[in-house]
């Protein structure tokens, strides 16, 4: 027997809800029910894949402030957040029923054949291992294109966040997914190496920590199952001498706190120029002083409790290693429970804990630079290669820069977001393969030639 799954509000820490683990031989039949599904769902003409798509959105919208207050009961995000994380939901939906059949269309190639080309055939069941911080955008940027393709979907989400994915497989089956196309696999994480082994499942998508990545990878490896995954990041927030300041902070308070500031593309390490490092931080404080921070199912609530004790805790330990390797406190630093204060570090370096590893919470790293060089530098020296942020107003020197940076994104004047008109994914331990736009709705499939004489 596999001990119950539980979901527990951060704030209150009420338990909300105990959710029975599936057996092996209930995973085992919904994997093999969504492969049965698969052999017609991926014979489905794309105008019939697309109208559910397009339902599915509606359903979205119609479900948005009961599926926004259960997001924000297990995971602790401000519920205003949580209503544009599924209003994002819906958006997704629209842009890939709008672009999936261009996307997906045959590309014809000139050789000395008479006809050859190249089409993008779906390849089975695709099991999507999903996190919480982003409970419905993360699940629908995998299920929606993968589903477009001609894929099945296996979803094991993370546990603090089972009630979301019920809920939002409730959705798929009112917008008239037929069984199988959308199964929920509510096990623990340590079942996902054998659910990887099982005949029926011929590749795995995994947003998450660097450590289950890394799990995953390896398990996939060993069947010789394709992967995408998209990990953690430590995304330096560059501000330059001739940036507009005002602007700057404010959107580098935004890109900090967002989520209670457990996001992978979240500004964690601010690099800004020596010249203006005093004027940026008067400005950026300002806003930062009025962050409120307390219950997040009350409007104008900004930052919440992160998702979990151990969370917090993590994030307050690696505070003081910073402290103690030199790091400044300048404001914050206190924790009760799973709510963390607002934090921010001067005087951050290679080597401390804030720069070097991801800091899953609203604490921000400061570090002084003399100059554009030493940004990039600084940025490259990360493990980590998810995305960074340049703000200057000579935007032809930030192209010059951004080609430096080896990251998976780079955004000028703006915080690192996902889109879903654009790829997403990083490199270095932030993973690897591409999520979104044209990219993300062929990573599973058959990049199939055709050859005919």
């Amino acid at each position: 027997m596999h001990d119950p799954l539980k979901s527990i509000n951060p704030y209150t820490g009420e338990t909300l809800s105990t959710y029975p683990q599936l057996s092996d031989e209930i995973v085992n039949h919904r994997l093999e029910r969504s492969d049965k599904r698969f052999r017609k769902w991926s014979t489905t003409r794309m105008e019939d894949r697309v109208a559910l798509i397009v339902k599915l959105g509606e359903a979205i919208k119609e479900s948005k402030r009961k599926l926004a207050e259960l997001a924000t009961l297990e995971m602790g995000k401000p519920l205003s957040q949580s209503i544009a994380e599924v209003e994002k939901c819906a958006w997704l939906c629209s842009h890939y029923a709008e672009n999936a059949r261009n996307y997906l269309e045959d590309q014809k190639i000139d050789t000395d054949a008479d006809e050859s080309w190249v089409a993008y055939e779906p390849l089975g069941v695709i099991l999507g291992v999903m996190p919480w911080n982003f409970p419905y955008w993360q699940v629908m940027r995998f299920a929606a294109p993968t589903l477009l393709a001609g894929n099945t979907v296996a979803v094991k989400h993370a546990s603090n966040t089972t009630g979301c994915v019920n809920a939002l497989a409730d959705v798929f089956e009112r917008a008239g997914f037929e069984e199988g196309c959308f199964e929920v696999l509510i096990v623990e994480g340590s079942r996902v190496e054998s659910i990887i082994g099982s005949e029926f499942v011929k590749a795995v998508s995994l947003t998450g920590s660097e450590k289950a990545g890394a799990s995953v990878a390896a398990a996939a490896g060993k069947h010789l199952k394709k992967t995408v995954l998209e990990l953690g990041g430590s995304n330096a927030f560059i501000v330059l001498a001739d940036a507009e300041l005002d602007e700057a902070a404010k959107i580098g308070v935004k890109a900090r706190i967002q989520n209670n500031g457990q996001s992978c593309i979240a500004a964690k390490r601010f690099l800004v120029e020596d010249s203006v490092y005093d004027d940026f931080m008067e400005r950026f404080l300002e806003k930062w002083e009025k962050l409120k921070v307390g219950d997040p199912m009350e409007t104008g609530t900004d930052v919440g409790p992160l998702a979990r004790l151990d969370l917090a805790e993590t994030l307050d330990e690696q505070m003081r290693r910073s402290m103690d390797q030199g790091a400044k406190l300048l404001r914050g630093g206190n924790r009760r429970g799973p709510m963390f204060e607002p934090t921010i570090l001067e005087g951050v370096q290679p080597g401390m804990a804030a720069f070097d590893e991801e800091t899953f919470g609203p604490l921000a790293a400061f570090t002084r630079i003399k100059d554009a060089e030493e940004a990039v530098e600084l940025n490259n020296r990360s493990r980590y290669g998810l995305g960074a942020s340049i703000f200057t107003a000579d935007l032809e020197r930030g192209k010059r820069l951004g080609r430096s940076i080896r990251d998976g994104a780079v955004f000028f004047n703006e915080m690192v977001k996902s889109d879903p008109r654009l790829p997403f994914g990083g490199t270095k331990i932030s993973g690897y393969g591409r999520e979104l736009g044209s990219f993300g709705i062929k990573e599973f499939t058959n990049v199939k030639t055709y050859y005919m004489v």
